[in-house]
């Protein structure tokens, strides 16, 4: 039996189309998911139709989370919003947890993950916490940009062990001010927050860097992505 997880979709701005990385769903399936691209609406009853069918979700990279998320002003820094996407993604997100339903974050998807549960957001990097460590790379993204420590007595420690690992990284906003009753994972070589997770669920995890480009070259990566299929079939 494969499990069936939903991917929240991309969307496109200047074609108005929505539209799916393929790495998302190729790493899925290489670990035994069947994938699927959810609509992108904030109608509950269509979104409660898709969900019921999923036995887990893929929270997606893309657009810059809107600071309205976490009870903030947009400053000129920050990138373009999607705003029916936020709305979607915390009726979607609340629902995982009401229900402890296994759940990834990706990149926007820690960054949403944060703001929703109630903590805070860098709007951008380079103006907001400058630093030399590469977190905005260039492709192509299966190299490594930077090194993180993942903390001992976590639940990512207990996937891929404690101590240094090298990631990938291509984002200019980060978590800042963690939300209550979320863990801290692992932190990057400049102190910024890499990975996060919903204490007391099932499996509630956002990291930072992108596994779904990594996956073929990273082991750690590799086992990120089996643990949460894993975790989908229980």
């Amino acid at each position: 039996m494969k499990p069936i997880i939903g991917l929240i979709p991309l969307y496109d701005d200047d074609k108005e189309s929505y539209w799916m990385l393929p790495g998302y769903m190729k790493v899925l399936e290489e670990y035994g998911a069947v994938p699927i691209m959810l609509p992108l609406t904030t109608d509950e009853a269509e979104l409660d139709m898709a969900y019921s069918i999923c036995q887990g979700i893929l929270f997606t990279g893309g657009h810059d989370v809107s600071p309205k998320v976490y009870g903030q002003n947009k400053k000129d820094t920050c990138g373009m919003a999607c705003d029916t996407r936020d709305e979607m993604e915390a009726y979607i997100m609340d629902k995982c947890l009401a229900d402890d339903k296994p759940f990834l974050g990706i990149c926007r998807g820690i960054q949403f993950m944060n703001a929703h549960l109630g903590g805070t957001l860098y709007q951008d990097l380079p103006s907001e916490y400058p630093s030399n460590t590469k977190h905005h790379m260039a492709p192509p993204y299966d190299r490594t940009a930077h090194t993180i420590t993942v903390l001992r007595d976590t639940q990512l420690a207990e996937i891929i062990g404690e101590g240094m690992f090298e990631v990938n990284s291509y984002h200019h906003q980060a978590i800042k001010e963690l939300a209550p009753n979320v863990e801290k994972m692992a932190v990057s070589e400049d102190g910024l927050i890499e990975a996060i997770a919903v204490k007391n669920h099932r499996f509630a995890i956002g990291v930072q860097w992108h596994p779904e480009f990594s996956y073929t070259k990273s082991k750690e990566n590799g086992k990120i992505i089996q643990t949460f299929v894993e975790k989908c079939l229980i």
